[in-house]
C-alpha cells in the first residue's frame, strides 16, 4: 500500500504568519522603547485583520511605525516592507530572524517619556477598505539615517523586512 501526503501552504497561511511577525515585532519594539501600547492591544484584532487581508490580497506595500516624541520630532520611524513572490521557505527564516531582531532591538535609540506611536500602511495598488483604517499622512523621513535589517520573516508567496530610520 502506498500513500501520499501533500501540504499546501496557502496565501492565507502566509498572510497570517507575516501579520504575526510584523505585529509581534511592533509590540517588541514599543515595549523596548517604553511606549504605551494600550491602544495597540485594544485595536489588535482590527489591525491584525486588516494587515492579514491586505497581505492575502497582495495590496500591502509597507507597514510603518512612527514614534511621535513630545518635542514634535517623529523618530524613530520603522518600516516593514512586504515583498510578494511565487514561493519561499518560511519557518527556518522566521526562527533565525527573531534572534537577529532581538539583538538589533538592543541598539534602538531611546525615546523620551510621553512618546506615542502611529501606524500607517502604504499600498502598491487598489486595496479592500478595512474597519478602523482610513487615509492618513506619514511624517517625512527626510534627513533621517536608515539601516536596513533585511528579511524579518518569510513564507511561501511573501516576505517582510525592516528598515529603521533614526537621527
Amino acid at each position: 500500500m502506498t500513500s501520499a501526503y501533500t501540504y499546501s501552504y496557502t496565501r492565507t497561511h502566509t498572510a497570517t504568519h507575516l501579520t504575526d511577525v510584523i505585529l509581534g515585532s511592533i509590540v517588541d519594539i514599543l515595549a523596548d522603547l517604553g511606549i504605551n501600547m494600550d491602544r495597540l492591544v485594544r485595536d489588535w484584532v482590527e489591525n491584525e485583520n486588516a494587515i492579514k487581508a491586505w497581505i492575502e490580497e497582495g495590496s500591502l506595500d509597507t507597514v510603518v511605525l512612527e514614534c511621535h516624541q513630545p518635542s514634535g520630532a517623529v523618530v524613530p520611524v520603522i518600516e516593514f516592507p512586504v515583498s510578494y513572490t511565487t514561493s519561499g521557505d518560511g519557518n527556518a527564516e522566521f526562527t533565525a530572524s527573531r534572534a537577529r531582531l532581538a539583538r538589533f532591538r538592543a541598539k534602538l535609540d531611546r525615546v523620551p517619556n510621553g512618546t506615542t506611536y502611529r501606524l500607517f500602511c502604504t499600498f502598491n495598488g487598489p486595496r479592500t477598505p478595512q474597519p478602523g483604517w482610513g487615509p492618513g499622512q506619514r511624517a517625512s523621513i527626510g534627513g533621517l539615517r536608515s539601516i536596513t535589517f533585511g528579511t524579518l520573516g518569510s513564507a511561501p508567496h511573501a516576505s517582510t523586512g525592516m528598515r529603521y530610520h533614526h537621527t
